[in-house]
């Protein structure tokens, strides 16, 4: 299942050159990534965290292929992959389109941990949401 939303660069994410600076594309796609994580994988992170626990990222690989620029309506995309080695590790593959050309793609890997600190984890209740979600199949 792929994840979707549609957003407009605005005027203060321009750089010098007239383009949207880089450090903008990853919180963009993370607007979207929470989105999702709230609406369809039903994981508050406001409500979580009252009760210990966090989701993190714990690493993420970007592409800019592309610019953006001022005024652009563009799509960013989600789509969640479960970890080929059963790792307690969720896969986001994302991209940033404008007139259905990539921009940006990007991976971003996450986790849940107890805020009190220890190991990593996947909550059962998470983990009922995406049983029947593809494995990354590429190395991260």
């Amino acid at each position: 299942m792929e994840y979707s939303k549609t957003y407009t660069v605005k005027e203060e994410h321009i750089d010098v050159q007239g383009i949207m600076d880089g450090l903008y594309y990853p919180f963009y796609m993370e607007y979207c990534r929470h989105d999702f994580i709230r609406e369809v994988l039903g994981f508050d992170f406001e409500e979580q965290a009252k009760n210990g626990v966090y989701m993190v990222l714990s690493q993420y690989k970007i592409n800019f292929l592309r610019s953006l620029k001022k005024g652009d309506e563009f799509a960013v995309t989600c789509a969640l992959f479960t970890d080929k080695d059963n790792l307690p590790r969720l896969h986001f593959k994302q991209s940033i389109l404008l007139n259905g050309k990539i921009m940006t793609k990007a991976i971003f890997t996450g986790t849940c941990i107890p805020a009190s600190s220890g190991r990593p984890y996947l909550p059962a209740n998470l983990l009922e949401k995406f049983e029947n979600a593809p494995q990354l199949d590429v190395e991260v």
